[in-house]
């Protein structure tokens, strides 16, 4: 069978997971980088055998051999490269969100239907097997009616004034920052989950620090922690802390989602619980490998993670036996696999998020951010 060539765009946090995820894949092979500059890009690939770095991406692109790129780079360069990359024939797998605006989610994804190429959004929570032994039960009709859908997700990376990333500038992360950040990444599992979609919502939004003390110098993802006061400048902010959301999938389905970048010791916590008419179930990030299941009339019951437990559908997003933890980083290798494997099966269907799920959470996105500058509900057109 033949090995599929990939290159990375981007050299930050989430260009070196998504290159050690691509190297768990056993028939794909990452052979160029691309970065702000060509050092970025050797630094990042040092050790990994990646033979080819380039600061221009579009010189990879010209290289008939290079299958599929990944999009790793801050949000307001997705739509330019993604659009380059479908253009130039490969297939897509692209960093949330999909793109800045509604319209720029929307030509990607026709262009990539256009083109023909396999095309995926990361969101890659969906691949927890307990996230998808949740969206068994509800399929399976487990859990009854939907009634409640309610969670949070909630960091501390940028409580301090002093904590500064390229996401809190508008400018490379869009208006939005952290109901895009990780909003979406809550509002795409509530619609995975339980297969219902959110039709209106009314949101409040929060910026507790107007202004940041941004780095003299580039800092990378979570490593802003030990700079002293001579290595900031003092710069405004207009991107939200702090995001609540009420919601409605539906006549009957209601919820509440709440998000946050400010909360005092939540390293990365999403919480997401689904109660129905015969019982809930709740899940943590946190505790990836356990799921919560709630009764009415009988005790209720702590589910750890175990392959040969696990309903038919979610059995395969588990590579280990129970007792042996499945986290973050074993995600992405989920979805990349997934990804690989629909490139390698021209006609089979996707088993991911495409674009058209990127679009989706822009929309949810947008309404968002009418609904919490109008203070007023807002619908969500149907897609």
């Amino acid at each position: 069978m033949k090995t599929l060539k990939t290159a990375v765009f981007g050299t930050g946090f989430m260009g070196r997971v998504h290159l050690e995820a691509i190297r768990r894949n056993e028939f794909v092979d990452a052979v160029a980088i691309a970065g702000r500059t060509v050092e970025a890009a050797q630094r990042l690939g040092a050790g990994c055998s990646v033979p080819t770095f380039t600061a221009d991406y579009r010189e990879i692109l010209g290289d008939p051999a290079i299958d599929a790129v990944h999009v790793c780079t801050p949000n307001a360069l997705h739509f330019s490269m993604a659009k380059d990359a479908l253009l130039a024939g490969k297939h897509v797998m692209c960093e949330k969100p999909l793109a800045i605006t509604v319209p720029e989610a929307e030509e990607l994804t026709t262009l990539a239907l256009k083109q023909g190429v396999r095309n995926a959004i990361c969101h890659n929570i969906r691949f927890y097997p307990m996230v998808q032994q949740m969206r068994s039960m509800c399929e399976s009709g487990a859990l009854g009616e939907i009634l409640v859908v309610q969670g949070t997700y909630f960091q501390d990376w940028l409580l301090y004034d002093t904590d500064w990333n390229w996401r809190v500038d508008a400018r490379a992360a869009g208006t939005s920052r952290v109901l895009a950040d990780v909003g979406s990444h809550w509002f795409d599992l509530a619609e995975h989950i339980t297969g219902l979609r959110v039709t209106s919502l009314c949101s409040d939004l929060q910026t507790f620090h107007q202004t940041r003390k941004k780095p003299k110098q580039a800092v990378e993802t979570f490593a802003n922690k030990l700079l002293g006061p001579q290595d900031y400048v003092e710069t405004p902010v207009d991107t939200e802390d702090f995001g609540a959301v009420l919601f409605r999938m539906g006549p009957r389905t209601r919820g509440s989602a709440t998000v946050s970048q400010v909360s005092a010791g939540r390293k990365n916590r999403l919480v997401i619980e689904i109660c129905g008419t015969k019982s809930s179930v709740a899940w943590d990030q946190e505790r990836p490998d356990e799921l919560w299941v709630g009764h009415r009339e009988t005790s209720n019951q702590i589910f750890v993670k175990d392959p040969s437990l696990l309903a038919p559908g979610a059995r395969t997003f588990a590579d280990l036996p129970g007792g042996h933890s499945e986290g973050y980083d074993d995600t992405f290798k989920q979805i990349f696999r997934r990804f690989y494997s629909s490139i390698r099966t021209p006609g089979g269907k996707p088993d991911y998020p495409q674009f058209a799920d990127g679009l989706r959470q822009l929309k949810i996105l947008d309404a968002a951010l009418r609904s919490n500058h109008a203070r007023a509900w807002v619908d969500i057109a149907p897609s």
